[in-house]
């Protein structure tokens, strides 16, 4: 009877350590880029991805917009809304750069000084720059446009250091730099189930990406659109997994597992 309990017990034990190694996050779970080719001596990989800056206005989107008149001061007073000093810092926080800048409204139209409405809606930043250029070349001459993109933000989700809702300050970020503003990842993240969410003409898309892997570099959403979200879902074993390997847990379980079959040994012995 007391050998059968002390297989019992030694089988326990057992299950406890096995416990502990597969509660573990896997190394291979945690790298990114992954690449066997990458893995040979003095080979590189290259990964083409032909980006361009093709994020087409739409209904809601910001555009800070300053007008640079050599000739006549006053006109540029009026077309930067009577503040000469306009855009010397327009990124100052999220209040003025909604104040400062032009709404696309839902019918795709910015309402800009002297030239009234201007369609711009599935333009780029570049096209509706010029368009405008355009217009108010009919009413003031020697006058320069910097046009901006000022509502360019990133939500980012889940498994992720320090999730939120971030403001890009550039024309465009990849999908790393993105989540190196989060904090990285968490040791939980499911690298190879990155979820991108994407505003369309239709609605939202959701793609999922694998950024474990190393052709992510090619892939057409490794650039980053405004308003995109991304969602990084959780590894499965996370209500129960270990974030490190647990040695002390275990050696004080093996400790006291061989504590108690050489306390069995010896009684048996008397």
């Amino acid at each position: 009877m007391k050998q059968k309990q002390l297989i019992n017990r030694i089988g326990l034990f057992a299950i406890i350590g096995i416990m502990a190694f597969s509660s573990c996050v896997p190394q291979k779970k945690m790298l990114l880029l992954k690449e066997m080719e990458m893995a040979k001596e003095n080979t590189s990989v290259e990964y083409r991805n032909e980006r361009s800056l093709d994020y087409k206005l739409q209904p809601g989107d910001n555009l800070y917009i300053k007008a640079i008149s050599v000739i006549d001061a006053q006109n540029s007073n009026i077309l930067n809304g009577g503040d000469p000093t306009r855009s010397g810092n327009y990124m100052s926080n999220d209040a003025s750069i909604y104040l400062n800048s032009y709404t696309v409204n839902k019918d795709g139209y910015i309402d800009y000084p002297l030239t009234g409405l201007v369609y711009v809606k599935n333009l780029t930043v570049e096209q509706a720059k010029d368009r405008l250029q355009f217009a108010l070349s009919k009413y003031v001459k020697e006058t320069a446009l910097m046009v901006k993109l000022s509502n360019f933000d990133l939500t980012i989700l889940g498994e992720v250091t320090r999730p939120g809702k971030y403001k890009v300050y550039q024309s465009e970020i990849g999908i790393f730099e993105a989540l190196a503003l989060a904090g990285n990842f968490t040791n939980f993240a499911k690298t190879e189930s990155v979820k991108v969410v994407r505003r369309t003409d239709n609605g939202s898309e959701i793609v999922t990406v694998d950024v474990g892997k190393a052709d992510i570099l090619s892939s057409p959403y490794y650039y980053l659109k405004p308003n995109d979200i991304i969602y990084v879902e959780p590894l499965k074993f996370k209500q129960w997994g270990f974030t490190s390997f647990p040695y002390s847990t275990v050696l004080s379980v093996m400790s006291l597992g061989v504590t108690m079959v050489t306390l069995y040994l010896n009684m048996k012995k008397n």
